[in-house]
Order: C-alpha cells, then sequence, then structure tokens
C-alpha cells in the first residue's frame, strides 16, 4: 500500500516518535508499504512520521543512486539507537521527501554506530560511513521530530520561508500523492 507523503507543517515531523514493542504491529507488512510509498516517490529512505506514524522505524534503500556500494543498502531500522557518530563532518546538498523541492548543504560526521531490530526482529550493531551514515542520520532525525531545515543557519531558512509555508499548504507541483497538514 502506497501512504500519501506528511510534507512540512505537520507536528507529526516535529515529534519524537514512540518505541514499537514487539508484536504490537506488523513490521514487515509495514516496512513493505514503507519500501512501496518510498519507491513511489523516487526516495532512498523514508521514516514512519512522513506517513503519519509517530513510532520509531525507517527504511533505506540506496539502490537507484547506482553506486556500487549502495546498491545493498537495503534495510529496515526498528527503535535504532545511535551508539556513536565520529570522524570528520562533511557538508552535502540533502533534500527530503517531507519538504519537497528543497535542498541544502548540511553538515554531518562522515561514520556512525547503530544499534536497531530489523524486521525480524533481530537485533544488529553496526558502523556505517559515507552515503549509507547521511542516509541514516537524516531518517533518525525524522524519528527524533528533527527536519534538516532545523540544521540550516536562521537566516537561511527565514529566506526559505516562503517555499515552506507553500509546502505546508500543498501549494506544490509533485509527482507523489502528500498529506497536507491539518489547520
Amino acid at each position: 500500500m502506497i501512504y500519501p507523503i506528511v510534507v512540512y507543517g505537520d507536528p507529526v515531523l516535529k515529534r519524537r516518535a514512540d518505541e514499537i514493542s514487539k508484536g504490537s504491529i506488523d513490521v514487515k507488512a509495514l516496512s513493505e508499504d514503507m519500501f512501496e510509498t518510498m519507491h513511489a516517490a523516487s526516495g532512498i529512505g523514508l521514516a514512519a512520521p512522513q506517513i503519519g506514524k509517530s513510532i520509531r522505524m525507517f527504511v533505506t534503500d540506496a539502490s537507484a543512486m547506482e553506486e556500487k556500494e549502495m546498491l545493498d543498502f537495503k534495510k529496515v531500522f526498528i527503535n535504532p539507537e545511535i551508539i556513536e557518530e565520529f570522524g570528520n563532518d562533511w557538508t552535502f546538498e540533502e533534500g527530503c521527501l517531507s519538504i519537497p523541492q528543497i535542498r541544502e548543504d548540511i553538515v554531518r560526521p562522515e561514520k556512525l554506530r547503530i544499534r536497531y531490530f530489523d524486521e525480524n526482529w533481530e537485533e544488529h550493531e553496526e558502523e556505517f560511513e559515507g552515503m549509507k551514515a547521511r542516509i541514516i542520520q537524516h531518517e533518525y532525525d525524522h524519528i527524533d521530530g528533527i527536519l534538516f531545515t532545523d540544521h540550516i543557519t536562521p537566516l537561511r531558512k527565514r529566506l526559505l520561508k516562503s517555499k515552506l509555508t507553500n509546502i505546508s499548504k500543498g501549494k506544490i507541483k509533485i509527482d507523489y500523492r502528500i498529506a497536507i497538514p491539518r489547520k
């Protein structure tokens, strides 16, 4: 099932998501729906709050990037915990399905160590670096109620205010379904 993407201005995007109790929801079915939703919107990561579910879960699939090291990066992260971020800070232009048509340079550490459960409730602790780490950091921010625009300067955010307002009102043209924030 393809969900509409919740866009900027909806309170679900600014709230820390809740932990998932094992057996409380069908995480396999939800992860399949999230992958389907993400692919339909040409995304490489999608967090549950972006489909209106305030739970600590996100999916990644960067195979569309067609870079060799990204082809095997299709994962489900349930109740993830970033244990450590390390390495040099690096800047890269990020975008977000919930904030369409806006891209900004964001600085993040190049590496991280994360503990999480997969869709089979198997626990993992892994290190990621480069683009994989960045995708995880971006999606992890979502489950903590942080958007990539929260990482930009106040001046830059003021310059984007009218675009962000238009997004929150649904005044955008994109090729995937969105959920406009309720008034």
